[in-house]
């Protein structure tokens, strides 16, 4: 591990991570994803080049990621609040089961080897690139949001795998909002929120869970590499209103295809390193 102290390879890393939130920042503007469903899997495939352990490389992933998450989910709630479009009613009843969920995924993650942890994120990613590549338009399963269990159950699931795929609550959550009614506008206002709900308890978690692991790279905090958060987040932001202005000229419908064969490409990478 003595070569993870040689500056030109601690450079390596931080040039890595700069690029790791342009692409997520460009990605995130273009598409409307949360920044997390593209920096767990970038990342994933650019510790192995580092020569960081396999073994904390997804969790390492997930962390950095989460820790990512707070300040963009902090600034991006605070102006759909102002404009009006978050259903505040809608998020004061989920946040409970969201810290829940949230709670239990994090515990989750922790507990599970870093195999098990790739195994749930592509099995979600496949999820995910199966809905944005085969809906074109938005499909609901009903006109209103359920109350009551079936209520707390859906926010229980959105913390629980968030908290486990280090994204926040954009990519689960909008789409459940979406199909049980709400307009888009008011999916991605409102989910926006859930990334403070779900980001700052699960990377305190990992956080903790990671202290003292000798098999981490340098600038690390538990399973948040601080190199990480602090050239990811800035990047990212810089990145994101050139994907805005990208995808004025590109058909969004593309788009989409294209970033659902991204994560199909990328979880079929996944479960091959799983079997090999």
């Amino acid at each position: 591990m003595d070569f993870m102290q040689d500056p030109i390879w601690l450079a390596g890393l931080a040039a890595a991570m700069a690029v790791t939130g342009l692409v997520s920042g460009t990605l995130a503007g273009l598409l409307g994803v949360g920044g997390g469903i593209v920096i767990v899997p970038v990342l994933f495939n650019v510790f192995p080049l580092f020569g960081i352990a396999e073994a904390v490389q997804m969790k390492l992933a997930v962390g950095t990621s989460l820790a990512t998450i707070i300040p963009t989910s902090i600034q991006s709630a605070r102006k759909h609040f102002a404009k009006g479009t978050m259903d505040v009613a809608l998020l004061r009843s989920l946040a409970p089961s969201i810290a829940v969920g949230v709670l239990l995924g994090t515990l989750l993650a922790i507990w599970l080897k870093g195999g098990a942890l790739t195994l749930v994120f592509a099995l979600v990613a496949v999820a995910v690139a199966l809905n944005m590549g085969l809906t074109g338009v938005e499909w609901r399963l009903r006109e209103s949001f359920p109350s009551g269990a079936p209520r707390h159950g859906i926010g229980g699931f959105i913390g629980t795998v968030s908290a486990m795929m280090g994204i926040g609550g954009g990519t689960v959550g909008v789409p459940i909002l979406s199909m049980f009614g709400a307009p888009i506008r008011g999916a991605v206002a409102t989910a926006s929120a859930f990334g403070i709900i779900i980001a700052v308890p699960a990377t305190i978690g990992f956080v903790w869970a990671g202290l003292g692991n000798p098999l981490l790279p340098p600038a690390s905090l538990g399973y948040v590499n601080l190199i990480g958060f602090a050239l990811i987040v800035p990047t990212s932001m810089l990145a994101a209103p050139w994907g805005v202005k990208l995808a004025h000229s590109i058909p969004p419908l593309l788009l989409k295809r294209a970033f659902a064969a991204f994560l199909a490409v990328t979880a079929l990478r996944m479960f091959y390193s799983l079997l090999a």
